[in-house]
């Protein structure tokens, strides 16, 4: 491991930056985001009366609306009124995007982008962080969901030595695994 070492000119001592020399891991769960419209299919505009979802009128608006737009889109499913929808209607959306969506959720849009972060952090090999001194970092350019945290935190706890979050230079201890 290497030290970057940096001359502070006001004092004529060398600065070490420890934490680029440091055996600590960073995990940036910005990278496990993926690009894509988020588009949010409300059926609140089926209900008859604003109160219910009648079968047959909801029939013809799965037969007649334009599935193609959803092409390659993450779409979550709702209805935001406090309406009586039965569960068979968020299967019938479901069928009829699975087509052209790249992911149907039912829920809002913050349920829609936890599940995105769920399948990409699926998909990382925990082990390697065995043993490890890992960073979550917290600063990133895209919003990533405290439900990631979360769902990282928990496939990583099995592993991890310890879990900090925040930057490697300035970290708030997660977890820390017992010397038994």
């Amino acid at each position: 491991m290497f030290q970057l070492y940096l001359y502070d000119m006001e004092s004529g001592n060398d600065i070490i930056n420890r934490v680029a020399g440091s055996s600590i891991k960073v995990l940036d769960l910005e990278e496990y985001y993926i690009s894509g419209e988020r588009v949010l299919l409300d059926i609140k505009e089926q209900l008859y009366n604003g109160l219910i979802l009648k079968e047959k009128p909801f029939r013809e608006f799965i037969k007649t609306h334009d599935w193609p737009q959803y092409q390659n889109k993450f779409v979550a499913i709702t209805c935001s009124e406090d309406a009586i929808v039965p569960t068979w209607a968020y299967m019938l959306l479901t069928s009829a995007l699975q087509p052209f969506a790249r992911l149907v959720v039912f829920g809002g849009l913050e349920e829609l982008e936890a599940k995105i972060f769920f399948d990409a952090l699926a998909r990382i090999d925990w082990q390697q962080f065995q043993n490890q001194k890992v960073v979550l970092k917290g600063c990133s350019k895209v919003a990533v969901p405290t439900a990631a945290y979360v769902e990282a935190t928990r496939l990583m706890r099995p592993y991890a030595s310890s879990i900090m979050f925040g930057e490697p230079c300035s970290t708030v201890p997660v977890f820390k695994k017992s010397r038994s």
